[in-house]
């Protein structure tokens, strides 16, 4: 599976491009899966927050966009809900709980399927990308029900998003420093134009805003190339209400 890592979404022209780079064709040709789930696991987020992210893909331009609710496939079966997944191009993830998110990818058989997508793009925004790391931090843990702050670790590093966010006033560096400290892996502030793309273990970080590295990488499965505003190769760093999480 291929990966756009977002915080706010696709933003800019920059991160658009790497979605059409990922896709191998134009968005217009391109089928949509929406998924909302994380959404029901964070306090913040409602029905109607829920429809607006929804709503909001009809103005991107997709050949066609479904919605996939990760609750409901358990009771459907596997020979039903597969092939729209194998079907679809890329699988838009929003925002909201990531432990929540992934409790039902894992509950669902989504998470077990998603090595055998190899051309599938993964377009998260928020929880829908801090669900790929290893651990997302006890401060975006929302859901009551969650054991501890742990997700897939798909990637091998975790995202501070929606930095500097001025609806989320307390998204400053300050903070992600001290949330990145009680982690133990490497971890990165992004602000809401910025994003990483992920190929076979290759990290690119596209940005047309700020973000920072908050804690030293010692793993050497992935390159990062900081486009910010150029590409430099192997850079170590730079310079909600319903998606704080």
């Amino acid at each position: 599976m291929k990966l756009l890592l977002t915080s706010g979404g696709v933003t800019n022209t920059s991160i658009r491009d790497a979605l059409v780079d990922l896709l191998g064709k134009s968005i217009e040709d391109s089928s949509a899966l929406c998924i909302p789930t994380a959404e029901y696991g964070h306090p913040w987020c409602t029905p109607a927050s829920a429809w607006r992210f929804i709503a909001g893909q009809g103005d991107v331009g997709w050949k066609s966009v479904g919605v996939l609710e990760l609750t409901a496939l358990s009771s459907i079966g596997e020979e039903r809900w597969v092939p729209w997944v194998r079907e679809a191009d890329v699988l838009l993830v929003d925002g909201g709980d990531a432990t929540y998110l992934c409790h039902w990818m894992r509950q669902s058989g989504l998470a077990d399927l998603l090595a055998t997508l190899p051309e599938t793009v993964w377009v998260g925004v928020s929880a829908g990308s801090m669900v790929m790391t290893p651990r997302i931090g006890a401060d975006f843990v929302m859901w009551p029900s969650a054991t501890d702050d742990r997700t897939l670790g798909i990637v091998d590093f975790s995202i501070f998003p929606h930095l500097d966010n001025p609806d989320l006033p307390w998204n400053t560096m300050a903070t992600a420093e001290e949330w990145a400290a009680g982690l133990s892996s490497a971890a990165y502030a992004i602000d809401d134009e910025t994003a990483f793309k992920v190929v076979d273990g290759t990290v690119e970080v596209v940005s047309e805003g700020h973000w920072k590295l908050l804690t030293p990488r010692t793993e050497t499965w992935a390159s990062v190339r900081e486009c910010h505003p150029t590409r430099a190769v192997n850079s170590p760093a730079a310079g909600r209400p319903c998606r704080s999480s």
